[in-house]
């Protein structure tokens, strides 16, 4: 099995950087469709027409309906060919970035993702997740290739709320793990091949820059400052978790999220926050050392992210529902399936429950 590792075209980060979006897009199209939030459009909608103003592409406005689903996705293509647009920008957060990215796959047309949070590590990736018009996960869609630029503005990016950036160190946090999860058993990454060592490298550094920055980039934000820290996790967010899950692997984590998906109580959960939770699942599944695990806990708890169920939404813990939970994460297909050890309902429901109540015990 070939190694492989793949990463976005060009990626973009610093304070300003939105005020330059139709400089970059001229290079890639003559008529761009940002995909957009109503209320993302109110927010940047004037700079980002600013921007395009004497380049040589025009540019048209679409409302993102909100679901990452197969009907968004031909609706948004059907709007492109309409319009006869040749570039797509996914502007706000993920769902969007992997509903343009499906879109530009099936039009045939460049793909620029230009996120105002850092809450997830869709932006560099190849690859979209689609759920049901009602939120509930279905299946992942693997594209031939990664979007073609990703622009970071670190200075819109840091007026978000703070609680977004902290969802994305969740998401970020899953990606040395599951990597590690991966090359101990030798599953394919999300590109059809085996780790490099560069993308094992980089889901490292992922790590320890969300372990080292972490905690002084929420303090930073929460006073309205971009500093140093915050420059580091909204990389390791994006960047290097984007690099690091594609290149190295998918695991237990993001298929108990997925699990996750199907309790109606958690839907209103960040995408990180339920993978934070996963995180702490898939140590537990794995039997890591007390050490490692009370660390990963007690970070989140520092950060704010979820530790147990209840923080998840799930007042009433039915044995009934997390099974289900636990049978969707192990489903045909899905990533946990790339642990180095065989997996069931039954041991996962075990991992889910010990990890609930690991995070009420460091919670007190």
């Amino acid at each position: 099995m070939a190694k492989i590792i793949s990463s976005p075209g060009k990626y973009v980060q610093g304070a300003g950087e939105m005020k330059r979006l139709g400089t970059y897009g001229e290079k890639y199209g003559s008529h761009a469709l940002v995909l957009i939030s109503s209320g993302g459009q109110k927010r940047t909608g004037g700079l980002i027409e600013e921007s395009f103003k004497g380049t040589g592409c025009s540019v048209s406005f679409e409302v993102f309906n909100g679901e990452c689903s197969k009907n968004e996705i031909a609706r948004v293509a059907s709007v492109m060919e309409e319009k006869g647009c040749d570039l797509v920008i996914g502007v706000g957060g993920g769902k969007i970035f992997d509903t343009a990215k499906a879109a530009a796959y099936k039009c045939g047309v460049p793909v620029i993702i230009c996120p105002t949070i850092a809450s997830t590590d869709a932006p560099c990736s190849a690859l979209s997740v689609i759920y049901t018009d009602e939120g509930v996960f279905e299946e992942y869609l693997f594209l031939p290739k990664n979007p073609d630029m990703v622009l970071m503005d670190t200075e819109i990016i840091a007026k978000s709320p703070v609680r977004l950036t902290m969802a994305g160190i969740g998401d970020a946090l899953a990606t040395y793990y599951e990597a590690r999860a991966c090359y101990r058993s030798g599953a394919n990454n999300c590109v059809g091949g085996n780790a490099t060592e560069a993308s094992m490298a980089l889901a490292k550094l992922c790590l320890d820059t969300l372990l080292e920055e972490g905690v002084k980039a929420k303090i930073a934000l929460e006073a309205g400052a971009c500093t140093p820290a915050v420059e580091k996790i909204i990389e390791a967010n994006t960047l290097l978790s984007g690099i690091g899950f594609e290149s190295a692997g998918l695991a237990g984590a993001h298929a108990i999220h997925n699990g996750l998906t199907v309790l109606e109580e958690c839907h209103h959960m960040y995408h990180g926050e339920k993978v934070a939770f996963g995180t702490i699942a898939q140590l537990v599944l794995e039997n890591v050392s007390a050490e490692e695990l009370e660390d990963t806990v007690l970070f989140c708890i520092e950060l704010g992210l979820p530790v147990t169920l209840k923080e998840l939404g799930v007042n009433e813990i039915k044995p009934e529902k997390i099974m289900e939970v636990a049978k969707a994460a192990c489903a045909e297909g899905d990533t946990l399936h790339n642990m180095s050890f065989p997996v069931t309902p039954e041991t996962v429901y075990a991992a889910i429950m010990a990890a609930d109540a690991t995070g009420r015990y460091f919670l007190g």
